[in-house]
């Protein structure tokens, strides 16, 4: 998958794919259909249309972390579905203040030079979100597109939205966030030094900050890892707490991923963690003793539950 973060001065090769355009948080199944629509709409190579930040990150940077991937998640996500071009454009002030008509004549025609465009129905564009999905489909006539609006998709009679997955995750149903995903909810990111108390404990964590996403429930959790880089690339099952570790007086959430029958040195390499299930909340114990036999609590029931998938 090749990455473009402009839309002027693209290489030719680049220019006339069929393009699904959104913001496409998550990929979830609502996204997938969308891209689906888009693969089917053109005989072009298949491209995604989406911005770096998001949108609601540059109106409201002050506002709490909602996002359910980081750009490097999305665009692994992305590559997995068969995408051929990512136009991952920059959400700035001349992007945000972009008129609806402007943004499809000089971004999608004259730029991109995009043979199909598939947007949701609930899509909005443009300056002050004025441009709406049939406004797209009007444009895309006058300036020699073809637009497909696809349908909001459903699931247990809610609409599939970034917005009920989080809900999903705040409450601690991964499990329904990943039936509407379509996939595990993952964090990635890089592997961080950390005060390093799990190897004193005899269980050592790969620590992965969470800015900038939103926060699932906290407390500790079955996963399963991949690791995506360095000489130990590959697929693991483990337990990870995500939390504010309240026994050590710490307040700043971070994610501890304990990957089983695993040894080595992680710190620098880029891992992709799947929150699986929810196991139970975070707690103070009576002394390091008690945190450790729940901790081997926690593993035994991770294994369990991960080994039956």
């Amino acid at each position: 998958m090749r990455t473009h973060t402009d839309w002027q001065g693209i290489d030719p090769s680049a220019r006339g794919a069929t393009v699904a355009m959104g913001n496409f948080d998550g990929v979830h199944l609502g996204h997938q259909a969308v891209i689906d629509q888009a693969r089917a709409a053109a005989p072009a190579p298949l491209g995604i249309l989406t911005f770096e930040p998001h949108p609601r990150q540059f109106f409201a940077p002050a506002a709490p972390a909602f996002r359910l991937m980081n750009a490097e998640a999305r665009a692994h996500r992305l590559e997995k579905l068969g995408v051929a071009q990512l136009y991952e454009l920059p959400f700035d002030h001349r992007l945000a203040g972009m008129e609806a008509e402007t943004f499809a004549k000089e971004v999608l025609s004259e730029g991109l030079g995009v043979s199909h465009v598939t947007v949701g129905a609930d899509f909005c564009f443009g300056k002050g979100r004025k441009g709406t999905a049939d406004t797209l489909r009007a444009l895309g006539q006058r300036f020699c597109f073809g637009v497909t609006i696809a349908e909001i998709v459903r699931f247990a009679g809610l609409d599939i939205s970034s917005t009920n997955i989080r809900a999903a995750l705040t409450e601690g149903r991964p499990r329904d966030a990943q039936a509407m995903l379509g996939h595990w909810h993952r964090i990635e990111g890089a592997v961080l030094h950390g005060e390093k108390r799990g190897r004193e404990l005899g269980f050592p964590t790969a620590n992965m900050a969470l800015d900038g996403l939103h926060l699932p429930k906290l407390g500790v959790y079955a996963v399963k890892v991949d690791v995506l880089t360095g000489p130990q690339a590959g697929s693991y099952n483990g337990a990870a707490s995500l939390g504010v570790r309240p026994m050590f007086g710490e307040n700043q959430p971070n994610l501890e991923t304990y990957l089983f029958d695993f040894a080595g040195d992680l710190y620098g390499q880029h891992l992709s963690v799947a929150l699986v299930d929810y196991l139970r909340p975070e707690m103070r114990f009576d002394g390091l003793p008690a945190l450790i036999t729940q901790m081997n609590a926690d593993c035994d029931r991770a294994r369990t539950i991960l080994g039956q998938l």
